[in-house]
């Protein structure tokens, strides 16, 4: 039986995508969990899995235009199965033919011919991943001048991002310049800076978060002595390419206490609250276009290596643009650190459907008074952002003790 494939949302607040490239031709088969096409989104390229197996009867949506989400992109059919009729998604309007070239004038036989116009360099051969291409595009860079560093030479995000045009060379020796006369510094004009799609995005979706969602703030300081004390020992017995982050230690915290406060690990949906079983864990990205949350799933039964192993390949492939669909879809809970920014306290917008986000400052030694002596601690502060129409100040400040409790005795995150 054929099967409709549909644009998918990535994300509760994607209204549209465009399908970038197409890993597969119709007629070829298909298994399920195949990447068959990348799809770019407001905040980034992520590649779609097929959720069925059989044969790419036919290719709907064409490269490069967008398509609501919900609308069909393709069909999946059986082998040796006719594929239904559908209109195909309209193509790109083919650019108007150049009017012919103005006639020229006759030369005197002594005068050079003009010399013809270079012909404007092009990028169909280069190879570069999506979210690099989609990068030029809007910083107006030529594909060709820029060198790769990926697999082969393909350019990636940190290609573009690190791209610095070459300055032309001299044709002769410059004249002396003269003697520097001080003049008076004209104040900066005033300029327009255009809004990329992932910050118009952005502004939306907190404008409305703010918006729809009363929210309240509970900041706990927490005793990270221990926990970080902890990190060392299981560093120094770990892989290098595994060392656990601070990070990691509040996902696998987080997870622990929702899994004792479920009701911050749910969606209000109106009438009722929609509680989930897995805690899926969104972690924000700051990219260079952009903040993106992407998440770790079943947190709950994973253990802290794994965490560290599941978020160091989630930042990787953030960064080069390789996301998967349900990286962005599945999350239920949400954590912002920007304690490598050397951020001591802050708070942080939910990202709906959510009910919370934990806001994490960075971790200091500081003076701290122990038994009614002054010491010095490692401490952090971290504040919870809850929805108030799912949960009280009292259920907020018992969720993070409990996050709290478990960082201060570290052994629990072996458990």
């Amino acid at each position: 039986m054929a099967t409709n494939v549909v644009m998918p949302q990535m994300g509760y607040d994607m209204r549209e995508g465009t399908v970038v490239r197409w890993y597969k031709q119709e007629g070829e088969s298909v298994d399920r969990g195949e990447v068959i096409a990348d799809i770019e989104t407001d905040k980034a390229t992520v590649e779609f899995e097929a959720y069925t197996g059989g044969v790419l009867g036919r290719i709907v949506a064409q490269e490069g235009i967008a398509v609501p989400v919900g609308n069909l992109i393709a069909i999946i059919t059986e082998p040796g199965e006719s594929v239904p009729e559908v209109e195909a998604a309209a193509a790109p309007p083919a650019a108007a033919p150049a009017p012919p070239p103005a006639p020229v004038a006759a030369q005197t036989p002594t005068a050079a011919p003009s010399a013809a116009p270079a012909p404007a360099p092009s990028d169909g051969e280069v190879r570069a991943s999506p979210i690099a291409r989609r990068l030029a595009r809007e910083r107006g860079i030529d594909l060709s001048l820029v060198s790769g560093t990926g697999p082969n030479g393909r350019i990636t995000e940190r290609d573009i991002e690190s791209y610095q045009p070459r300055a032309p060379e001299p044709t002769s020796a410059p004249a002396p310049a003269p003697a520097p006369v001080a003049q008076p510094v004209a104040a900066p004009a005033d300029s327009r800076i255009e809004l990329s799609r992932m910050r118009q995005t952005i502004a939306r979706v907190t404008s409305d978060s703010k918006a729809s969602a009363p929210h309240f703030y509970v900041t706990a300081e927490i005793d990270m002595g221990k926990a970080m004390a902890f990190r060392r020992d299981v560093n120094d017995e770990s892989d290098p390419e595994n060392r656990v982050s601070v990070n990691d230690l509040m996902v696998k915290a987080c997870a622990l206490a929702l899994v004792k406060h479920p009701k911050f690990n749910s969606f209000f949906r109106g009438d009722h609250l929609e509680v989930h079983g897995a805690m899926n864990i969104g972690i924000a990205i700051a990219l260079e276009s952009g903040l993106i949350l992407p998440g770790v799933s079943n947190c709950e039964s994973k253990s802290l290596l794994q965490i560290a192993a599941a978020t160091k390949d989630l930042i990787s492939r953030a960064n080069s643009g390789t996301l998967r669909n349900e990286e962005y879809s599945s999350t239920t809970f949400s954590i912002s650190n920007m304690g490598m920014f050397d951020v001591e306290s802050f708070t942080a917008i939910i990202y709906p459907p959510h009910a919370a986000i934990l806001a994490v400052g960075s971790v200091k030694q500081q003076p701290v008074v122990r038994d009614g002596e002054l010491a010095v601690g490692t401490t952090m502060k971290a504040t919870l952002s809850t929805d108030h129409r799912v949960a009280d100040g009292a259920e907020a400040a018992q969720f993070l003790m409990e996050i709290k409790r478990v960082l201060e005795n570290p052994v629990s995150l072996l458990l």
